[in-house]
């Protein structure tokens, strides 16, 4: 129907009138279709949609949305229903909820539903050398049609930081949006290192050094903001995780509903870690995923660069311990090369990589640490940095 009057207008461009009006029959058929799809699935309970793609990545992030999960299980019991969205298509749900155990220690009193999306892949940067930003949200749009499609929950939540599904889920999907974010898609912190002609992660030296590009990419990054502004003020409630995500997100989309939700951080179990450690190694530990802002580089090249000051007949008293999970090949790919910086920079004989360990091994880990180390720039809230600091102060 739409292409029918698409190239009727062309012919006759005054049909163009009634364009507005196809569109907006369109929308309401498409949101009737939803609802009456997804309202055969759980008729007598209220349906809670978290939209979490990588839900078995095993971050901060996902500590966040199965403590979320838990808690309102246990508040409300059998009235809600959880459902989650994930891109996940290796494993099934049970093998999901018991990572979800092994990980964090986090068992849910009632079980959950998941809905396996296959787009996942237009959401990764891999895809995207160029225009990351939005090209990924962009294709967030694919992968959130999917699962509007797939099912409309009664209140539906991104947990994830893809804000240009909110839109889809609010207008087409016709229910109640709100979001959690770990750290905008972009800051004004991002805008300032564009202008300042500052080499990042994310802005590459051939851009800013060069003020013609730089200029470019500052008009791009100001154009993209404004767009997720537009878009993030779809999510009636906002919560964030820090006052640093706050102050962003709070001067971006001006949500008043906006509030700080900080992140689950339960030490009681490492607070039972004895008080006297008799290690005979001085182990430094790192804990976060082995994504480029965490900036492991710099974590080896500074331990390289303190081991050149030790004397060499004491270098293997000390270890740099890398504690992190792997998401997807693009993260197995950083592991090697940062073992490959490791072994150039002479260093691979005491730093040791430990990739998406059991909670158990997190805890024989820090009890055997004496040094946390953490690299971000602009952390907005480490989970794995405060376990360490929260720790220390306590001991």
């Amino acid at each position: 129907m739409f292409l029918i009057t698409l190239l009727a207008t062309l012919i006759y461009p005054r049909l163009l009138l009634l364009l507005p009006v196809v569109l907006a029959v369109g929308l309401l058929l498409v949101r009737f279709w939803v609802k009456r799809k997804s309202a055969r699935k759980f008729p007598n309970t209220f349906t809670i949609g978290f939209f979490h793609p990588y839900c078995n990545a095993g971050g901060g992030g996902e500590r966040v949305l199965w403590t979320a999960i838990r808690a309102l299980q246990i508040k409300y019991g059998p009235k809600i229903t959880c459902v989650i969205y994930t891109g996940d298509l290796n494993v099934n749900g049970q093998d999901i909820l018991h990572r979800a155990e092994q990980r964090f220690n986090i068992v849910l009193p009632h079980p959950v539903d998941f809905i396996f999306l296959k787009k996942r892949k237009f959401v990764e940067a891999k895809m995207y050398p160029h225009f990351t930003l939005l090209c990924q949200s962009l294709g967030s749009l694919i992968i959130g049609f999917e699962a509007l499609f797939s099912f409309v929950p009664d209140l539906f939540c991104d947990s994830m930081g893809y804000a240009f599904t909110l839109p889809l889920f609010r207008y087409l999907g016709g229910c109640q949006v709100s979001c959690y974010v770990h750290y905008p898609t972009i800051s004004t912190d991002m805008i300032s290192l564009i202008t300042d002609q500052t080499a990042t992660y994310n802005n590459s030296a051939s851009i800013s050094s060069n003020p013609v590009l730089s200029r470019l990419k500052l008009i791009y990054y100001n154009i993209f903001a404004w767009i997720y502004s537009l878009v993030g003020r779809c999510s009636s409630v906002v919560m964030v995780n820090s006052s640093w995500t706050y102050g962003h997100i709070s001067s971006l989309w001006k949500v008043s509903s906006t509030k700080i939700v900080y992140p689950p951080c339960d030490v009681t179990e490492f607070l039972k870690i004895p008080l006297q450690r008799d290690c005979k190694i001085h182990s430094i530990i790192s804990i976060g995923q082995f994504r480029p802002e965490k900036d492991h580089p710099l974590q080896i090249k500074s331990f390289a660069k303190f081991l050149s000051q030790v004397p060499e007949k004491s270098h293997s008293l000390y270890k740099l311990q890398l504690v992190g999970s792997c998401r997807d090949s693009e993260d197995t790919k950083r592991v090697s090369e940062l073992k490959e910086l490791a072994l150039i920079l002479g260093v691979s004989h005491y730093v040791d990589f430990h990739l998406n360990v059991s909670f158990s091994d997190l805890k024989q880990l820090l009890s055997e640490a004496e040094i946390g180390l953490h690299t971000m720039w602009n952390e907005h809230f480490g989970i794995g940095k405060n376990f360490f600091v929260f720790i220390q102060a306590s001991l």
